[in-house]
């Protein structure tokens, strides 16, 4: 019988017990400090670190250290943790527009506005509002991350397999992923490759920002193609050869032509009169990018798989304020 692996909160009124959890074949493969951190929420990193290096934490009766990975069948001993007490922060239940489901993966449709997961700023997400609504889940983790201001394809993993073979094929360059964004000006080329290194800081209010740089930047390359052409935007297929932060956004801004609504690198006078536009179809009050499609091999299958999501509609009502195209 599995046994249940949450840490017993200081409020609780029972005694503080050590717990023998059964590691199954989806939690088979982690290391050993990582496990502790995702079963043990909310209890310090620091700590976590201690009770391995403590030798509290044992395996099959044994004393292992913080690199050491979980076989399936290993029983782990977790010593009694007590928790600091803190406010109830209830995350509301929530299912998004499905794609695609089987027993390996999960393809939802994310809208714009919501976070991926919790964290500067955001108590929740879309991962912590999935599991809450499926309760029985053994396991549900995001295969990768879109931006909170970005609608579209997100993939996730309801078995650690897959997980794994996913972000192998996205590491080895064996997925592709494609969005569609608006920009402002005159764009040229049919089509466009973009590279640029882009480098991760932070600002004086703690508010994540990416810049190019090409000291201390990650290479990064996006090939853009024209799909449609409009007097001072234009749209655009943007295929991402890597996954960098922000990626699409800066190459964008930074050659000069901002997506359409970008609220840390777009054009903010534009951003604001179109959200102020008195015709509601040619009103824009989000960022104009949508991951609309991706390709990759199914985990369990090997079959070859491209899934689709239809443009958001606030995104299709300002398509078609624009009229027709150019081109």
């Amino acid at each position: 019988m599995k046994m249940q692996k949450d840490v017993v909160p200081a409020s609780t009124s029972a005694p503080l017990q050590a717990q023998f959890v059964t590691i199954t074949e989806e939690e088979a493969g982690q290391r050993i400090d990582n496990y502790l951190l995702r079963v043990c929420k909310g209890v310090p990193k620091s700590h976590v670190y201690r009770i391995l290096r403590s030798g509290e934490v044992r395996v099959n009766k044994g004393r292992i250290d913080q690199l050491y990975r979980l076989v399936e069948g290993d029983v782990v001993r977790i010593p009694p943790i007590r928790l600091a007490e803190k406010p109830d922060n209830h995350v509301p239940a929530a299912e998004f527009a499905i794609i695609f489901e089987d027993s390996h993966l999960l393809v939802i449709d994310k809208p714009a506005g919501v976070a991926v997961h919790g964290g500067s700023g955001v108590s929740f997400g879309v991962i912590e509002q999935l599991r809450a609504s499926r309760p029985d889940a053994k396991f549900l983790e995001l295969v990768h991350r879109l931006d909170r201001e970005t609608s579209g394809l997100l993939l996730l993993a309801k078995k650690r397999s897959a997980l794994t073979s996913l972000h192998e094929q996205m590491r080895d360059g064996l997925t592709d992923k494609r969005y569609l964004t608006m920009v402002a000006g005159d764009w040229k080329n049919a089509r466009q490759h973009i590279k640029l290194a882009l480098h991760k800081y932070t600002t004086a209010d703690g508010e994540r920002r990416v810049t190019v740089s090409d000291e201390g930047g990650q290479p990064s390359h996006t090939i853009f193609s024209l799909l449609k052409k409009f007097d001072g935007y234009a749209l655009l297929e943007a295929e991402l050869k890597t996954g960098r932060t922000h990626q699409i956004r800066v190459h964008l801004s930074s050659s000069g032509f901002p997506i359409v609504g970008d609220d840390k690198y777009g054009d903010f006078a534009l951003n604001k009169a179109l959200q102020k536009a008195t015709d509601t179809r040619g009103a824009l009050k989000r960022m104009f990018l949508h991951a609309h499609q991706i390709t990759f091999t199914h985990p369990e299958s090997g079959k070859n798989m491209t899934l689709n999501a239809p443009l958001a509609a606030e995104c299709e009502r300002f398509l078609v304020s624009l009229g027709k195209p150019l081109n």
